[in-house]
């Protein structure tokens, strides 16, 4: 009698190992999700981030948390929500340096491996712009400008080894040319010196450089898109002049590898409602931000695209980082 007691006992124990896992991702989430922001509270993304984590709670009926930690080239939490269960309630907000890092560092996990894509939060254009010193007002113009004197034409952009950066680096590459690259430690910096005229052009990204568009105090030159954007429809895209350009910035959600795909899913689904809503739509045109929901999968291959891209780029310049 014993002995078959216990053995139901196992037998049942068992049983409810086996459902409990379908079971968890069912009423998943049943507590609040933790959102590990690695930038500074106050800045871009991490004013993306709770905009869209805003929205995502209203979905999924639970809050979600923005824990900000930044340090180390947004490695520091990266490394952390890598070692984190994979369960769903623990994930990360990235950027494109992301998958710029691993060209740059020895990164402390594997990026491709360590995480899941979860789903694009917005793609940040970058542009090209100048100040009223100089007489360049496109892509071919800059370009010729940068032939006839090579490596004199300095532009600016807000960091060794940023999206404005290798954006520049790419540039050099398809269009032959040779300029100098003067990297400022953050976009204010590298803004002010370009209205002071220390430099003439800047690789910025879109949401610092607007409003001075806006009130005419520096002239674009072109977006670093695909496509010419919806804040700037009257402004070329290199990609006009040389088809296939795209240098991009963008923020988004991964969590650690081995996230059920239920889960995944459901993520997924918060976030892309999240960004196609009215209130969202309006705050990303202010910040002339672009929405660009789509699948996890999707997502995963720009991810592995963009690593694989940025490699090249680094390699072939022989961008180095202290």
């Amino acid at each position: 009698m014993i002995r078959r007691v216990l053995l139901a006992g196992c037998i049942a124990a068992g049983l409810t190992s086996l459902t409990m896992p379908g079971f968890a991702e069912q009423t998943y989430p049943s507590r609040p999700i933790r959102l590990v922001v690695p930038y500074p509270a106050g800045g871009g993304a991490d004013g993306l981030a709770r905009t869209v984590a805003y929205k995502m709670e209203a979905r999924l009926g639970q809050p979600v948390v923005i824990d900000n930690k930044p340090g180390a080239n947004t490695m520091l939490a990266s490394a952390e929500v890598a070692r984190a269960q994979p369960d769903g309630y623990t994930l990360l907000y990235v950027a494109s340096s992301f998958t710029i890092n691993p060209s740059l560092y020895k990164v402390p996990y594997d990026t491709q491996k360590a995480f899941t894509a979860v789903g694009m939060v917005a793609e940040v254009p970058l542009i090209i712009i100048r100040n009223h010193a100089v007489p360049y007002n496109t892509v071919q113009e800059l370009v010729a400008a940068a032939k006839a004197k090579p490596g004199r034409i300095a532009y600016a952009s807000y960091g060794l080894g940023s999206p404005a950066h290798l954006g520049g680096e790419l540039l050099e590459s398809v269009a032959g040319i040779e300029m100098m690259h003067v990297p400022y430690k953050g976009s204010a910096p590298a803004l002010t010196d370009l209205l002071g005229g220390q430099v003439n052009v800047s690789f910025s990204s879109i949401e610092p450089a607007l409003p001075l568009i806006a009130t005419n105090k520096v002239h674009p030159i072109a977006v670093m898109t695909k496509k010419r954007i919806h804040a700037l429809p009257n402004v070329p895209a290199v990609a006009e002049v040389y088809p296939g350009f795209e240098a991009i910035g963008w923020n988004g959600i991964v969590a650690p590898a081995g996230t059920p795909a239920p889960i995944v899913t459901k993520l997924n689904a918060a976030i892309n409602e999240a960004v196609n809503s009215p209130e969202i739509q309006q705050n990303y045109a202010k910040q002339g931000v672009e929405a660009d929901p789509m699948t996890a999968e999707a997502f995963g291959r720009l991810i592995k695209d963009e690593i694989a891209k940025w490699g090249e780029v680094v390699r072939k310049a022989g961008v180095k980082v202290d």
